[in-house]
């Protein structure tokens, strides 16, 4: 079984990932412990050698017995535009706790992307590069721009007075937020299956790429598992 690795990974422009915190018993020992609990082994006993947990495994996760991959806990730190923030707190079975506006400044840091895209023309929900340098220059000189006005903006109202929780609402859906989100393996499995899918927005996907060998290294046996699965969480 393998041992926690940590991780910081950098995304985007600003923004990055930390695994943070796996609880010992949550890798793929949790899950063939959790499996076999059912027959009366003890947690101590629960390993039958590295190919007979791996076959348990992938026998879970081929008929979809889910709830042996809940028995684990991942923590990540995770830093990001509040657009993609709000799109990953849709995942609903995980815990979240994000920076809050009402007590906190904000600082001057947006994500800027510096490709122009145009949505996809056989696909509603994507997005495709436009190939053309010029609009790839003025996409990240506008939001720059406008990123920069509004932050000015921000800090008159805090400047005259006004309060942090009404203050930030001038400021737009590119400014990066901070939060933890712990999540069991079978909801992480589901992120990934749809994040890393080419419908996902693209900066999602950059979180959700980046996230993966974290699973990977930490989880060996419920990886290879669930790809060898068509990538679908039980």
């Amino acid at each position: 079984m393998a041992e926690v690795v940590e991780y910081e990974v950098k995304v985007l422009d600003k923004g990055e990932v930390k695994l943070i915190n796996q609880m010992d018993q949550g890798g793929d020992y949790g899950v063939v412990a959790a499996a076999r609990v059912s027959n009366g082994v003890a947690y101590d006993k629960a390993s039958k050698g590295d190919d007979a947990d791996f076959k348990l495994i992938s026998y879970l996760m081929k008929h979809r017995h889910g709830t042996p991959f809940e028995h684990n806990l991942f923590t990540f730190y995770i830093k990001c535009p509040l657009f993609v923030a709000r799109e990953w707190q849709r995942h609903r079975i995980g815990s979240y706790n994000e920076v809050s506006g009402r007590y906190t400044e904000f600082n001057a840091q947006f994500y800027i992307p510096t490709v122009a895209r145009k949505p996809a023309e056989t696909n509603k929900q994507g997005s495709v590069p436009v190939n053309n340098k010029g609009a790839d220059e003025w996409l990240e000189t506008e939001i720059q721009r406008w990123s920069l006005a509004a932050h000015v903006e921000y800090k008159k109202l805090l400047d005259f007075g006004i309060a942090k929780e009404l203050a930030r609402i001038v400021l737009p859906l590119n400014l990066y937020t901070e939060f933890y989100w712990s999540v069991n393996a079978r909801s992480l499995m589901n992120f990934l299956s749809l994040r890393t899918g080419e419908d996902a927005q693209w900066e999602i996907q950059q979180y959700a790429k980046a996230i993966e060998p974290m699973f990977f290294d930490v989880m060996p046996f419920t990886y290879h598992a669930w790809v060898n699965n068509g990538r679908i969480a039980p």
